[in-house]
């Protein structure tokens, strides 16, 4: 009999502290859910639910970088944008559990609206899928995508007439480009290499594997000191412009309330980078530091005027003149020259 008052105070026990344990990683679920939608900020501290705080011995957030048991938003950890994490919990009765959890990171300060206004149109090739486009001197360079079409070209703003034209093995799909010197280098979509070209000649000098980071090639540009590459997720790739298989740092791009997945053609101008969105009429205007969109520039209208009703004839070209911004698009038969302000 006293046996069987023991064994039934032992499965009381131990009953309670499984429901502890699932009323505590359930709340942490539905707190993790809840806190999706609203984010945090740099130097915000998870205020987690006492069913969470009461009923753990350790909390402790899982990163691919690291650990860390302060429940701060510290940028040693976390990036702007969705951070994929997974909480360790040591409960107080032993047994420890794992709970995969995304945390958004969003900026304190809204992206302004840009204003601009048209000032010049140039014409521009229409059997041209551009993917990258620049713009140096009254020279654009610009890379052509699809397979068995895609190409490096040079002409004269104002002109659809290369001077110069490199075309590309069937099986290579041309993305973004930039110059870095007497060199203009180029990334491919899915091929996983870039080429490094002679700008004058156009004349291939070398090439390089892509980092395995990146999946694939999508938008490129040059800050100066690294290339920047994106391939269609949140990110910047920054890489070391004499090893450009080695990237130097990855900075995540979100604003007030919304992440910009897609970062595609960039263009770095005055300490900022430009970026379109990936079948979005937008540019986006970003801190190269922080990740920050600072501003957002909205070209519907264009977009409208320009894809004849194919959805794929998307913005998809930044470049500067002056302090006028270029842009273009897939198969569009204008430059537009506009005057941000």
């Amino acid at each position: 009999m006293k046996f069987n008052l023991i064994a039934g105070f032992a499965t009381i026990l131990l009953l309670t502290s499984c429901n502890k344990n699932k009323k505590m990683m359930d709340s942490l679920a539905d707190y993790n859910i809840a806190m999706e939608t609203t984010g945090y900020h740099f130097g915000d501290k998870l205020q987690l639910p006492k069913e969470v705080t009461e009923n753990a011995k350790s909390i402790t957030i899982s990163f691919m970088q690291g650990e860390s048991s302060s429940l701060a938003i510290d940028p040693k950890f976390f990036s702007l944008g969705d951070n994929k994490v997974v909480f360790v919990i040591k409960a107080k009765n032993g047994e420890t559990f794992n709970q995969d959890a995304t945390i958004n990171v969003f900026t304190k300060g809204k992206e302004k609206n840009g204003v601009y206004q048209i000032v010049a149109d140039y014409p521009h090739n229409p059997d041209n899928f551009i993917e990258g486009f620049l713009l140096e001197g009254n020279t654009v360079y610009e890379s052509d995508g699809l397979e068995k079409e895609s190409q490096l070209i040079k002409y004269t703003l104002g002109s659809t007439v290369p001077s110069v034209v490199r075309k590309q093995p069937d099986d290579v799909f041309s993305e973004g480009c930039t110059i870095v010197g007497d060199k203009v280098y180029q990334l491919t979509y899915r091929n996983k290499i870039g080429f490094v070209y002679n700008k004058n000649t156009l004349e291939k000098l070398s090439e390089f594997p892509l980092p395995n980071v990146i999946g694939e090639g999508w938008g490129l540009t040059y800050d100066g000191k690294n290339l920047v590459a994106t391939d269609g997720s949140k990110y910047l790739y920054f890489l070391d412009v004499n090893m450009p298989s080695k990237v130097v740092k990855t900075v995540g791009v979100a604003g007030n309330a919304e992440i910009y997945e897609h970062l595609n053609e960039l263009e770095y101008h005055k300490g900022f980078i430009y970026a379109n969105i990936w079948h979005k009429p937008v540019i986006i205007k970003i801190d190269p530091m922080t990740g920050e969109v600072v501003e957002k520039y909205d070209f519907t209208k264009l977009t409208d005027e320009n894809n004849q009703g194919d959805s794929e004839h998307v913005l998809n070209g930044i470049a500067f003149k002056g302090d006028n911004m270029l842009l273009t698009g897939k198969n569009w038969t204008k430059i537009y020259e506009v005057a941000i302000k």
